[in-house]
């Protein structure tokens, strides 16, 4: 069962009386290691039920092969790096095993310095690297739209892969692959996936997240 960020803290198992009861469902799915969406709309999954967007996508991957991660989609639309950023401390009091951070996208929108969001998800990383035990993370890319120029979308599109390599850490090269500008794969937007673009998307990902989910 796919969890919001909202019910992240309500997790947290009740203390036992001895001698130990038999864990109960409760209890199994709070042990269970977290994968954490931290997104925009496009990860929340926006004009679509939940269970459409590319996280639930994913947790039926999980099902499927006996993983036993526990999914939070913390997507939130509109939400820029800087806000993501403020969101995370809050997100990390529990001990997440996999990060996958999306953001961005709104940065884009409103020409902001790509300077400004590499500086928000450097930030994002370190602040994960301090958790104990720290998660393993995925960054994934995202591009600007074309109308604002050559040389700030190449700016943009550059933030990502360089983040990745200079942390060492996994790269989703763009999240919209094959998705981005197919109107049969977005809502009347142009802009947010249907529930088959979410589909791509999950398809896109889930090699880049696969080798995060097991092995030390």
């Amino acid at each position: 069962m796919i969890i919001t960020a909202t019910g992240l803290s309500a997790c947290a198992p009740a203390p036992s009386a001895s001698p130990s009861p038999a864990p109960s469902a409760a209890a199994t799915v709070s042990a269970s290691p977290v994968l954490l969406f931290l997104g925009t709309s496009l990860t929340a999954g926006l004009g679509l039920d939940p269970s459409q967007a590319f996280p639930a996508r994913i947790e039926e991957r999980l099902r499927a092969e006996g993983l036993p991660h526990r999914v939070v989609n913390a997507g939130v639309s509109g939400e820029t790096s800087a806000a993501a950023r403020r969101r995370l401390d809050w997100l990390l009091k529990q001990p997440v095993a996999v990060l996958v951070i999306e953001t961005g996208a709104n940065d884009g929108l409103r020409g902001q310095d790509p300077a400004a969001t590499r500086a928000e998800i450097q930030a994002m990383i370190d602040r994960a690297r301090q958790a104990s035990p720290p998660p393993r993370i995925l960054l994934v890319g995202m591009q600007a739209p074309p109308n604002l120029g050559r040389e700030y979308t190449r700016a943009f599109r550059d933030v990502y892969p360089e983040l990745a390599k200079a942390n060492g850490v996994g790269l989703v090269p763009f999240l919209l692959e094959g998705v981005a500008g197919q109107p049969r794969l977005n809502q009347a937007d142009g802009i947010h996936p249907t529930a088959e673009g979410q589909r791509l998307l999950a398809d896109t990902v889930w090699p880049h997240l696969r080798p995060l989910l097991s092995g030390p």
